[in-house]
């Protein structure tokens, strides 16, 4: 029988893992190796995990590991589920790593689809926006396993709820309209940065101009989002909270100074590929300081209750029932 602490290492492995995926797949479009091997789900017509590395050259050797990575973390998750119906008392924590399944072999449908029908925007783009829910997903699980979850108690309203929740729903649309943006090939449809075409706002003479222009907006949005969180975090009076704010708005000026070096470096394939990754980390934070403004902190619920460090205990309910 697994134990509490096994879920949540357990949990954090697949969080953890699921970062380097999406790092490999934003590899593969970076370097446009997404049709390198052209058949699914073999190699070559081979058995992707006999494929002789002798022959990982050129774009094979992107989207090739792309597909071990996947099937890596597609094991992970099955593994995860296993143990959370075996050592998981809380049924919509079970329920949820059975989502996290049921979202990983959806992925791996949606990739093999992707080579099948050559890379069609729609499938791509469903490809990437469900790789970030999956990832929300093991971020969640990894949160809701922790002892600092468990220790605490449900929270009431506080100044942080609300708009992290609001955060969580900017960044995943800034995702989806950046996944749509590299998925048409208009990640340089405006050349230069901070002003687009020598203006604050271009002629939006093509989808390619509107879509580029789109995602500058929303990353505007993001950072506004990001700073009010921060706000709200110092208002609450709670370290932790300020802490994970204060963390999410390095992650987005990190994020937005390497999409400016995305633009500038004419796409290079190391910074696109770390503003990828940079992004997914930031709806990551987002989601943990959402999940986080719904649990007292656990020096708060020990106070509260008045009871000895280690006596509190989840009641069974998720909180944002």
């Amino acid at each position: 029988m697994p134990t509490e602490r096994a879920l949540h290492r357990l949990a954090l492995a697949l969080a953890l893992a699921t970062v380097g995926l999406i790092f490999a797949g934003g590899l593969v479009t970076s370097t446009e190796s997404g049709l390198s091997v052209p058949d699914w789900p073999t190699t070559y017509g081979q058995n992707p995990f006999t494929f002789p590395i002798s022959k990982w050259v050129g774009g094979i050797r992107f989207e090739h590991s792309h597909r071990l990575i996947a099937s890596a973390v597609g094991l992970l998750t099955v593994v995860v589920a296993i143990a959370f119906a075996r050592g998981e008392k809380r049924p919509w924590a079970r329920r949820l790593a059975y989502l996290a399944l049921a979202a990983v072999v959806a992925q791996g449908v949606l990739g093999g689809l992707t080579v099948l029908f050559l890379l069609p925007t729609a499938i791509s783009v469903a490809h990437a926006c469900l790789a970030q829910t999956f990832f929300c997903l093991a971020v969640t699980l990894a949160v809701v396993t922790s002892p600092r979850w468990r220790d605490a108690a449900p929270a009431g309203e506080n100044p942080v709820r609300r708009a992290a929740a609001a955060t969580v729903g900017v960044v995943f649309l800034q995702l989806l309209v950046g996944a749509v943006m590299r998925h048409t090939k208009a990640g340089l449809a405006i050349p230069d940065f901070p002003l687009a075409f020598g203006r604050l706002v271009p002629p939006i003479a093509s989808f390619a101009v509107g879509i580029h222009f789109a995602h500058r907006v929303t990353a505007l949005a993001v950072a506004a989002a990001a700073a009010d969180c921060l706000v709200r975090s110092r208002r609450s009076g709670r370290a932790d909270l300020k802490r994970i704010a204060a963390g999410l708005c390095a992650l987005v000026a990190a994020q937005i100074a390497l999409g400016a070096l995305t633009v500038l470096s004419k796409k290079d394939v190391i910074l696109t590929t770390a503003h990828v990754v940079t992004g997914a980390l930031v709806l990551g934070t987002s989601l943990v300081l959402a999940l986080a403004s719904r649990r007292t902190s656990l020096v708060a619920a020990r106070k509260a209750s008045r009871t000895p460090a280690g006596a509190l205990s989840l009641s069974g309910e998720p909180a944002w029932k």
